[in-house]
């Protein structure tokens, strides 16, 4: 990976102590940082891997532990770090109200407890416990609530829509009508376990759902319990769970 300056965008984001904390961090990060290959281990993740290599947008949804949001990251990950695109933005909504503004401290410091996943899920990938800190410092992967995008035009990036089921059809189309030139969008959930509440919010996803499935520059791709890749448990678990008739 080429040496990069720290990002304007973070920088912005980040207090005194936190800017001297993230170059120390990108200065020790010059060794090796390379991903590790991920092959796709069942049918439909194989559709992944061939829609986004032939240039389509994706909406992945299914069951838990298929590695939806894994593979995502993956593939996303890849193509940054050869610049076909500049970075990953990952938006999910952060707090039911869907407004931190309120809450103390930084927008970084608001957010962190959500990027759980993905710090795992770099480390997985890097094989390194610094890596998800590394390419945000980078300015390759940055995380935002969708409290914080709109009015803001995101070009040459991939954006990771983690969690989908739990947006609003309003929030969606914000989302996705914020993308620019030379940018692709990915949406992952599991749209059986939303936890919107009312029946419009639920009927517009059903609608956001109807609308991906009928764009040609959109694959859509159901992972079932077949799928099912994080342990033997949990798909145990899960699909004795599914014969019960509980989602």
């Amino acid at each position: 990976m080429q040496n990069v300056a720290l990002s304007d965008d973070l920088l912005n984001q980040l207090t005194r102590r936190e800017r001297k904390h993230a170059k120390k961090l990108l200065r020790k990060s010059q060794r090796s940082f390379s991903i590790k290959r991920v092959d796709p281990k069942t049918r439909n993740q194989r559709k992944v891997f061939e829609a986004y290599k032939e240039g389509q947008n994706l909406l992945c949804h299914g069951v838990a532990g298929t590695g939806k949001t894994f593979l995502s990251m993956y593939l996303s990950l890849q193509d940054i770090l050869e610049r076909k695109y500049n970075q990953l933005v990952i938006v999910r909504s952060a707090v039911a109200t869907r407004d931190i503004g309120y809450l103390p401290g930084t927008q970084s410091a608001k957010t962190k407890v959500y990027e759980a996943p993905y710090v795992n899920i770099a480390t997985q990938l890097f094989n390194r416990g610094d890596a998800y800190e590394n390419l945000k410092v980078r300015g390759m992967v940055n995380f935002t609530p969708t409290s914080f995008i709109r009015g803001i035009t995101l070009d040459d990036s991939i954006v990771l829509v983690d969690e989908c089921q739990n947006l609003t059809f309003h929030e969606l189309d914000s989302i996705i009508t914020r993308l620019g030139e030379n940018s692709k969008i990915i949406f992952s959930g599991d749209f059986r376990q939303t936890d919107l509440q009312k029946n419009e919010d639920k009927q517009g996803l059903r609608m956001f759902m109807d609308v991906l499935n009928d764009m040609n520059t959109f694959s859509c791709i159901e992972f079932n319990q077949s799928d099912i890749v994080r342990s033997e448990l949990v798909r145990d678990y899960i699909i004795t769970k599914l014969n019960y008739g509980l989602i």
